[in-house]
């Protein structure tokens, strides 16, 4: 189909964005690599007035240490990019996730900044950015503000982001001491995941006893979310396979054409498992 009619600008600095972002408001969507916004609006389930372009903007783009730590990623930073460094890479969930995302050409032109934003309920990035504690930068002529990507989404393909704000980049907490990994089943069509569970962990040193634990879950529910219950359990000294069965717990798991509650709910008990034991082990 052909998209509705729309105008379009292109930023020239991210001082430039902020200041059109703050223009436009609501009116104004904005885009970079366009992988998840152009399908939409090709089928017209996206009706934007008007097209802010920041996909030029290289001050959006790299990766660098932090002062304190860990990773600074410009949102505009691909998936091919971040395949390429070996510091996102000593994250296993990362390391495990950014291959499963679509297929070559979609990582050579898709961002890390925009997949966040999209806040799809099946996105493979957000189970291991809620599970690793990653943060999102958001900017605006108003100032700046930092927040926990497990307060940035709040439900399907909603997020916090305000129309004139801008999402600039994503903090990686520190590899170290941190054990991690992200396992999924993928409905074969599209390859996204009708269960994805990203573990993280820390273990005290010279025993098996946990000591931090994260899980974020994708693909389950209307949104991905971080299995609280189940994170408490492999605290509290939980078998993997007892806490495994925690994953679900009271929420409202998706069913659909590709898979029904049941099935959907069996392969995230299975997924949380796999991803617990390969990130211990």
């Amino acid at each position: 189909m052909i998209p509705a009619a729309f105008a379009y600008e292109r930023a020239t600095s991210v001082a430039d964005a902020l200041e059109r972002l703050h223009d436009h408001g609501a009116d104004a969507k904005v885009i970079a690599g366009g992988q998840s916004l152009l399908p939409l609006m090709k089928l017209r389930l996206a009706r934007p007035d008007r097209l802010l372009d920041i996909g030029r903007l290289e001050a959006l783009r790299g990766i660098r240490d932090r002062p304190e730590g860990g990773l600074a990623i410009g949102a505009l930073t691909t998936w091919a990019a971040l395949l390429d460094d070996a510091r996102v890479l000593a994250h296993g969930a990362l390391a495990d996730a950014i291959p499963s995302i679509a297929d070559v050409q979609i990582r050579n032109l898709g961002t890390i900044g925009g997949s966040l934003a999209h806040a799809d309920p099946s996105s493979d990035i957000l189970a291991s950015a809620l599970a690793l504690d990653l943060e999102v930068v958001l900017e605006s002529v108003r100032g700046t503000r930092t927040i926990a990507v497990r307060d940035l989404v709040v439900g399907p393909f909603a997020t916090v982001i305000e129309p004139d704000e801008l999402l600039t980049e994503v903090h990686v907490p520190a590899s170290t001491g941190i054990r991690s990994a992200y396992r999924y089943v993928a409905q074969p069509a599209s390859g996204f995941p009708i269960a994805g569970v990203a573990a993280v962990m820390e273990m005290e040193p010279g025993s098996r006893r946990v000591t931090r634990c994260g899980i974020g879950v994708t693909g389950v529910g209307d949104m991905p979310y971080r299995a609280t219950e189940a994170e408490a359990a492999v605290l509290g000294g939980a078998p993997f396979d007892e806490a495994a069965r925690l994953v679900v717990g009271a929420r409202r798991v998706a069913s659909d054409i590709h898979a029904d509650r049941e099935y959907r709910s069996a392969m995230a008990v299975a997924m949380t498992r796999r991803a617990l034991e390969m990130a211990a082990a």
